[in-house]
């Protein structure tokens, strides 16, 4: 049970095994995931394939490999490690599936480097977050409740500078915390 969709099938099934233990009807439960099927089969292929893709590149080398090549940039990887999470939030639109592709990569470059692996990790989940105001996964997904349907480019184009700002300051946060204030950081 290393895998969270371990758990979640696990819950279905016993949750599913209650609720018919209890006299619901077996229809009732078929028809609730054929529901949730038809409503987020493309999300769930979506996951599927970044996560499998996740496992492939950690698995395969790849990640430690990357991470030792990037590790090559030296003592200003601390900032660029703000923009590794930033691009794997922009093309994915989540946060954990740019962790789960940059993780690594952050971590081995860390350590070929002495910094801090734990800060470069969080440097990934944090410059992600400055990414994910532009991914057109999510302002596709918030334009959908409002009256602007349609205008998501204008939408990226206005903000896009705002999230380039935040992640270069992110980066330079960063920056001071390893070289400048490193007790800061949890061990």
């Amino acid at each position: 049970m290393y895998n969270s969709g371990t758990a979640i099938f696990l819950a279905v099934v016993l949750t599913s095994l209650v609720f018919v233990g209890t006299g619901t009807n077996p229809k009732v439960i078929t028809q609730a995931l054929a529901d949730t099927w038809r409503q987020l089969r493309f999300a769930i292929l979506t996951v599927v394939l970044i996560i499998g893709l996740a496992y492939l590149f950690n698995y395969s080398g790849m990640a430690y490999t990357l991470g030792l090549a990037i590790s090559k940039v030296g003592a200003i990887f601390p900032f660029f490690a703000v923009f590794l999470g930033w691009i794997g939030v922009f093309l994915s639109g989540s946060d954990t599936s740019s962790n789960a592709l940059f993780g690594n990569l952050q971590v081995v470059a860390a350590k070929q480097l002495h910094l801090s692996p734990v800060l470069m990790a969080a440097t990934n989940s944090s410059g992600g977050v400055m990414g994910k105001m532009v991914s057109p996964q999510n302002v596709t997904t918030g334009v959908s409740t409002s009256t602007l349907v349609g205008k998501e480019g204008l939408i990226v184009a206005r903000i896009f500078k705002h999230s380039i700002f935040l992640a270069v300051l992110l980066g330079l946060l960063v920056m001071a915390q390893q070289y400048l204030i490193p007790w800061i950081i949890p061990h």
